[in-house]
């Protein structure tokens, strides 16, 4: 099985890198981190990085996932090759820009790059955005999914990932003790659906609901609060039309949990399967 041991970044392709960068910095709340070869490289926490905007295709997305150790991506390499899934090593340039010792790229099923990473950079610096939107760090991905039971048993007996919930056939799964890191929502497309950040408590939250319709941004879902993690959430809309979320007070589902009898439960794909306080989604993804 492959060890998912944290989430670390995004790789997205924008269709105007300096807009996008504008967002980032002046709506979405992150610190540029640095330039590089085209790229501009985002801060959220203590992580040498955790979001890429390149020019190039809108469509091209990638995420990063942290091994235990150049055996564990060894071992994964030669499971997914096993599998019938092609595996790319990284070659120095890609290591050196992303910052780690070792990589290995390839596509789940649903076509979405993942890369697994060996010892990612941590920066000495600490993170301060240009606004302060209250962000604590980057959390968890949406993920489109063209065959969710497919990919539920991908995450979940070839990777470690763990079912917290269910959202009609979309599985919230856990790759550590917070409630997901990973959502796989069905759709006829690859690539990321949403890209979370965590904020310190819900008067962040709200200070982002005004100052994002104060500017225009589009709000797509929200405020509200999760009926299965319990967080409170607000989804916009950034470049190129991928959504973003700010979301605070997730729940925890710990050793002591499982062994009390926690199950994943199942909730109605529907308005109040997402949201406890009423709010409805305008996000293609979460309509049935």
């Amino acid at each position: 099985m492959i060890k998912l041991h944290d989430i670390r970044y995004c790789r997205v392709g924008v269709s105007n890198l300096e807009d996008a960068t504008r967002f980032a910095t002046d709506i979405l709340g992150l610190d540029i981190a640095r330039r590089d070869g085209g790229a501009v490289y985002f801060k959220s926490d203590d992580r040498d990085h955790t979001l890429v905007y390149f020019e190039g295709d809108p469509r091209d997305h990638v995420v990063a996932f942290e091994a235990g150790s150049p055996e564990e991506i060894e071992q994964a390499a030669a499971q997914l090759e096993r599998a019938g899934m092609p595996v790319r090593y990284g070659s120095d340039a890609e290591r050196d820009a992303r910052r780690v010792r070792a990589m290995i790229a390839f596509r789940e099923p649903s076509g979405t790059q993942i890369e697994l990473v060996f010892r990612p950079g941590h920066s000495g610096r600490r993170y301060h955005g240009r606004r302060d939107a209250g962000i604590t760090g980057f959390s968890h991905v949406g993920l489109c999914t063209t065959d969710s039971r497919r990919d539920e048993q991908f995450w979940t007996r070839m990777c470690s990932a763990q079912v917290s919930d269910w959202i009609g056939e979309a599985p919230l799964l856990r790759i550590d003790e917070v409630h997901h890191k990973i959502a796989l929502f069905p759709t006829t497309r690859s690539g990321i659906q949403h890209i979370n950040h965590q904020v310190e408590g819900i008067d962040d939250l709200m200070r982002s609901w005004y100052f994002l319709r104060e500017r225009g941004v589009r709000i797509v879902f929200g405020p509200g609060r999760h009926p299965t993690s319990g967080a409170r959430f607000l989804y916009f809309e950034g470049p190129d039309g991928l959504v973003y979320e700010y979301s605070t007070g997730v729940r925890s589902i710990t050793a002591a949990d499982v062994e009390a009898g926690y199950r994943p439960r199942q909730f109605p794909f529907d308005p109040t399967g997402f949201c406890m306080w009423g709010s409805k989604p305008d996000i293609p993804e979460f309509r049935s």
